[in-house]
Formats: structure tokens, sequence, C-alpha cells
């Protein structure tokens, strides 16, 4: 406990970093709330497997196309307001989907485009939201303890939304999590208000927009670290996360069982929370460890600018976030 408490005091300490880890983490056990009921209410509506995928397909399509230039835009904008506006436009999302759950004329084809305004909103706030961490974290030796505590957090999320997500669709029906989902983008929403960050100086002149987005692809392109990377993403998000859609089938089919069951299928992934405690334990920079010196010898620091074990230039955290769009299942943090 006492480790524990060390950790969280070496990232809480910076007071905009308290505020982003409570607003997000009672927001994240909303959208898992929001993610179990909709795959139940889609497979209650339709009974079938290939409509589970049309809207996990409709979600993410969307944050695939549009990821990269999200992160282009959280380059050239104040990404506190970005993310103010995502996180108002979630909140609206999820209220719409309460509203239509609500309804008697809840459609599939409206659940669709429903599935995808979210997918847009979220391929502007992931990287503007995950390069926004190093921001709130002044200190550069804190950063891999935030980071780590913020996959604890996404983990812990995991674990306790669809374990009351059974529950209270049983209770409430699916609208009931929906309106708990919008609910719970007012805590974020008032951690980010709450913020003060400074403003960051921007270059007067930009290159164009698509000329920096072709920087950003042909960095990832020439770079080891970050191919490896994406590769290990598209292969796990192409032969690993999909289970997570067909959970409903499992859950309802083959276990005879309800939303409760679904909800708990649906936890038993949160476990790796407890490997994202391991890395908050050790709460080190790797590279730091590896060259023997602090920040101020550190390779990638200095006027030269941060670069790879290639010797390029490093692309900021935000690039790698916009250059890998996943769902819930795999948040790049």
């Amino acid at each position: 406990m006492k480790l524990g408490g060390q950790l969280l005091r070496r990232s809480f300490r910076h007071r905009n970093y308290r505020l982003f880890f409570l607003g997000q983490g009672v927001s994240l056990i909303g959208t898992w709330l929001t993610r179990v009921a909709l795959g139940w209410w889609v497979y209650r509506l339709t009974g079938s497997e290939l409509m589970l995928g049309a809207v996990a397909f409709a979600g993410q399509i969307p944050t695939f196309l549009l990821a990269p230039l999200g992160g282009v835009l959280s380059d050239r904008y104040d990404r506190h307001r970005m993310l103010v506006v995502t996180q108002a436009l979630g909140m609206l999302q999820s209220g719409l989907l309460a509203l239509l759950a609500m309804s008697t004329w809840a459609r599939i084809e409206y659940i669709l485009l429903l599935a995808a305004f979210q997918g847009v909103i979220n391929a502007f706030d992931t990287p503007a939201r995950q390069a926004f961490l190093v921001e709130i974290v002044e200190a550069r030796e804190d950063l891999p303890n935030a980071i780590a505590l913020n996959s604890s957090m996404v983990n812990g999320a995991r674990l306790i939304g669809p374990s009351f997500a059974g529950l209270l669709i049983a209770l409430f029906g699916e609208a009931g999590c929906f309106a708990i989902d919008a609910v719970t983008y007012v805590a974020v929403l008032v951690s980010l208000l709450l913020m003060r960050v400074a403003r960051r100086e921007r270059p007067r002149l930009n290159p164009p927009m698509f000329s920096e987005l072709g920087a950003g692809l042909a960095y990832a392109a020439r770079s080891r670290p970050i191919r490896a990377v994406l590769v290990l993403l598209a292969l796990v998000s192409l032969f690993g996360a999909p289970y997570s859609t067909l959970m409903p089938v499992f859950a309802a089919q083959l276990l005879g069982g309800g939303p409760s069951t679904l909800g708990f299928l649906m936890a038993a992934a949160g476990a790796g929370a407890v490997d994202a405690l391991h890395l908050a334990r050790s709460g080190r920079d790797p590279s730091a460890q590896r060259s023997g010196h602090g920040d101020e010898g550190r390779p990638g620091r200095g006027a030269g600018g941060r670069r790879d074990g290639d010797g390029e230039p490093a692309a900021s955290l935000h690039q790698g976030a916009a250059l890998c769009p996943v769902g819930p299942d795999l948040i790049l943090i």
C-alpha cells in the first residue's frame, strides 16, 4: 500500500493530471456501460451476428480513416478546447442513444448512424487526448508513471463498467446504461474546465495539412519501432479484438445467459489492469536506464530534438496515437 501511495503521488502531484484521471475514470466506466448495452441491444433487436459486426464496423471505420487527420489537427489547434468539444459531442451521442432506446421507433439504421457518429468523434478525441497527457504532466520524469496509471485506469474501468452493465440492463434496460453514460461525461467536462493549461505557442506559418499528414506517414514507414507497433496492433485488432463484438452471441446462445452473463464475460478482460500496475511500479523511462544518465544527457532531448534508435527524429506521442486508431478494446496509451 505504501508503494502504491508513492506511485499515485508521483503523478497526482500535478493538479491537471489529478483532474484528468478522475474525470476520465468516471467517463470510461460509462463508456463500457454503453459498449455492453449496445451489443446486447443490437443482438436482442436483430438476433443477427451480421448486424453486430455491422455496428462495430460503423463505429470503427470513421476512426480508422480520420484519426491521422485528427492527429494533424491536434498539432494545429488547442488540444484542451478540442477535448471539450469532442467530450460534449460524446455526451450528445450517448443521450441520443438513450432517447432512441426509450422510443418505439428504434431501428438498426439509426443505431448504425449513431455508431458512425461516435467513430467520427473518437477520430479527433483519441489523438488529442493522448497528446494532451504530455501537456498536463509538467515533469517529464513523471510521464512514464502517468501513462502506466492511465493504462490502469482504462483496464479498471473495463473491469467495473461491464460488471455493473448487466445489472443495470436488467433494472433499467439498455436506455438506462446509455443515459448513465451521458451523465458521466459531465465529470470529464467539469475536470477539463477546471484545468489551468498553459497555451502552446504555435508556428505562425503551418505547412499544408496534407503535407504534414504525409510527413507523419512517411516517418511511420521508415521508423522500425513504429512499424513494429503498427503491425502488432493490426494483427491483434484483426484476429484478437473482434471476439468482443460477438460476445453477446456467446452469452446468449452458447451459455444460455442474459445481459449479466455478457457483462461478466466482458469484465474478465479487465484483468489486464494488474499488468498496468506492474508498469506503474517501475515508472521509469527505459531509455534513461539504458543510457545511464538523466534528462540532460538522454538521447532524444535538447536542441537536437528527440531521436529514435534509427537516428530519426522521433514522432510525438499524439502522432503515434493518430497512426494507431483502435477502438475501446485496444487503447494506445
